[in-house]
């Protein structure tokens, strides 16, 4: 191959000002802890979008290829690459350049997709999936019993959450979404409960017989979170994982304070080698055992992730502003060397 199309940033602006598809040049050898990826689909997020705009966590060095996640065949592993081989199905995450025919991945965040695991239902799972997986568990420590409240249910990681808690014995699940369309998926994804974010304090009283929430999974922020802090149960705690609504809230503390609320911040970024310290390594093993759990939790028809919408190539800004208007339940994708079904 000694060209390859990939869609290029030439500067931090908005996308349909900044990004063109191109030829470039292929994708390099992989290193000794890498691996050579044939990409064939990825996905398209918020941080999408933040990244082209230069306002994500990490800068990268224009000009540069954004897209964070996808699924592909392997075509070539370095020497200390052991988990995965040429002809593997795998997902994986990068901190840029899935939206480019070929790429070269750290294999620390190279995940193998079991068999019987089709490539879209793998592509949702591993930012989305993961990242409700390691909030719940990792960091709140999700309990028996517990009833939780998910906002922003109807965005890909919030419908995640809401499966996975589901599967924990003796949980409620309280899902709010802004919408009847995703108010419904979230019921048929698992959810006890789907309520709307107007009124949302009196809903999720009612519902619980004045008691409040155990636990709110919040990846919107806002005046939402500001609601939820009142409907959250006495010793109740609450994992901010990030902030959809576009507003980061100033948290009343003398609320935290009289309702004994523990407030956990929590980054995926930190396990995948999104932050100076680059601990993707150190992480490696615990991610590889959470991801091969999440892929046979959907093998087996325990979860259902799923993309919901997928894209040609050439039409990102389509997919970013079909991911903007909050119609779509689940993931986007782009069609990189996949089909479009």
């Amino acid at each position: 191959m000694n060209t390859m199309k990939a869609l290029v940033c030439r500067e931090f602006g908005p996308p349909q000002d900044v990004v063109a598809l191109q030829d470039v040049a292929p994708a390099p050898r992989a290193g000794m802890d890498e691996v050579l990826i044939e990409v064939h689909y990825a996905t398209v997020s918020h941080a999408t979008g933040l990244l082209i705009e230069g306002r994500y966590q990490k800068t990268p060095p224009l000009p540069f290829v954004p897209g964070t996640e996808g699924v592909g065949r392997v075509l070539a592993c370095g020497g200390d690459v052991g988990h995965v081989r040429p002809g593997d199905l795998v997902a994986f995450i990068c901190d840029w350049g899935a939206y480019g025919e070929q790429i070269v991945v750290h294999g620390a965040t190279v995940y193998p997709i079991v068999a019987g695991l089709g490539a879209l239902q793998a592509l949702a799972v591993p930012i989305s999936y993961g990242t409700a997986y390691a909030a719940l568990h990792w960091r709140a420590q999700l309990r028996q019993g517990d009833t939780v409240l998910v906002l922003g249910a109807g965005s890909g990681v919030g419908a995640a959450a809401v499966e996975l808690a589901r599967l924990v014995e003796g949980v409620t699940v309280i899902a709010c979404a802004s919408s009847a369309q995703k108010r419904q998926a979230a019921l048929q994804g698992g959810a006890h409960h789907a309520v709307g974010p107007d009124g949302l304090i009196g809903q999720v009283k009612k519902l619980t017989q004045g008691r409040g929430a155990d636990l709110v999974f919040d990846p919107v922020g806002g005046d939402l979170l500001l609601q939820a802090l009142r409907c959250t149960a006495q010793n109740g705690k609450i994992v901010s994982i990030g902030f959809a609504s576009g507003t980061i809230p100033q948290v009343p503390m003398n609320i935290l304070l009289v309702k004994n609320l523990t407030v956990f911040g929590f980054f995926y970024g930190q396990y995948i080698g999104w932050t100076p310290a680059n601990e993707r390594v150190k992480y490696a093993a615990q991610m590889q055992a959470m991801m091969a759990e999440l892929f046979a939790l959907a093998r087996r028809g325990a979860i259902h992730p799923a993309v919901t919408q997928v894209f040609p190539m050439d039409q990102l800004c389509q997919a970013l502003s079909a991911l903007h208007g909050r119609n779509v339940v689940g993931k986007v994708a782009l069609a990189i060397k996949g089909d479009i079904p």
